[in-house]
């Protein structure tokens, strides 16, 4: 059913109105027609009038569940779907969120994409008016990703039909290039500039200051601390380097995918060590140095919107 879907990305919020959604009876829906009208056809034949009752009751109780599954999703509203980037290969992990007029909970409503990748399907409760779903997408190459249509469906309250309703989100989301397993440890720094920093398990020490308590033993400076009759403590320090340049041209002779994947993997290394570095791209101005969450989504952010080799 092609036609009933959305036939282009729309922005956010989306709104589900009574035109976007669709019901049809479930397997089990059809059953209890089929039974239910065996059962009105068996009443008249014998002129039964407890049956026939009996029968307009169940029907009348068939016909309000489809009324029910439509107003589980009526007025509901999509109002963002983001996810935090990961490197390709790895799934990536779309958080849907939701919200509807308070005063009628909304439970157990399905999230899938449709088939088109044949993910899990992630349940969507709404309470106090609002709630989210988690959707494990597979990533297969860097740069951005478009989301799927997503169709969000329920079976409740009776599971005699099933009312379902489709959103496509218009914001792609972020995918990093996958990391080089193994490769060149980190460039060398370069420039004069060297970087410290305090580290308790450091070699050099930096200055003395007052004692804290949680201080280790082995910290304190017992000569300093008899002179001035206080408990002294050492503060160290740990180098850290000269700052690291990240240069495309220096990423050695490899392909083009595998020296982004080189880069990416660099990048990493650096910031678990705590390094300052720059990136250097062809065609862009260089990026750092700095370090830090932020640098680093910039650094990748960078190398996974490079064009395509």
């Amino acid at each position: 059913m092609v036609w009933t879907r959305p036939r282009d990305p729309e922005p956010f919020p989306a709104r589900l109105h009574r035109r976007r959604i669709y019901v049809l009876p479930t397997g089990f829906g059809l059953f209890y027609a089929a039974a239910l009208l065996t059962m009105l056809l068996g009443a008249l034949n014998y002129n039964n009038n407890p049956a026939l009752l009996l029968g307009l009751l169940l029907g009348g109780a068939g016909m309000a569940s489809l009324i029910a599954a439509q107003m589980q999703l009526s007025e509901l509203e999509i109002i963002a779907a983001e996810a935090e980037p990961v490197s390709a290969g790895a799934a990536l992990t779309v958080r849907v969120h939701a919200r509807a007029a308070p005063g009628r909970a909304r439970r157990g409503l399905r999230l899938d994409d449709d088939g088109l990748f044949d993910a899990d399907a992630a349940v969507l409760n709404l309470e106090q008016g609002a709630g989210q779903a988690q959707l494990q997408l597979p990533t297969l190459q860097r740069g951005w990703f478009d989301l799927p249509r997503l169709r969000l469906s329920t079976t409740r309250p009776l599971g005699l039909a099933r009312a379902w309703a489709y959103v496509w989100p218009e914001t792609p989301l972020l995918v990093y290039p996958t990391p080089e397993p193994h490769g060149p440890p980190l460039p060398t720094g370069r420039g004069d500039r060297v970087q410290a920093r305090l580290n308790p398990a450091g070699d050099d020490v930096h200055h003395l200051r007052a004692y804290r308590a949680g201080d280790p033993r082995r910290a304190i400076a017992w000569k300093p601390s008899a002179r001035r009759d206080a408990l002294i403590v050492r503060e160290f320090e740990q180098p850290m380097g000269a700052e690291i340049v990240l240069d495309w041209h220096s990423a050695g002779g490899v392909p083009y995918e595998a020296r982004i994947s080189r880069l990416a993997r660099w990048v990493d290394e650096a910031e678990r060590e705590g390094r300052r570095y720059q990136l250097r791209l062809p065609g862009q101005p260089a990026i750092g140095p700095d370090r830090g969450p932020q640098h680093r989504h910039t650094c990748l952010r960078a190398l996974a919107l490079m064009p395509h080799g």
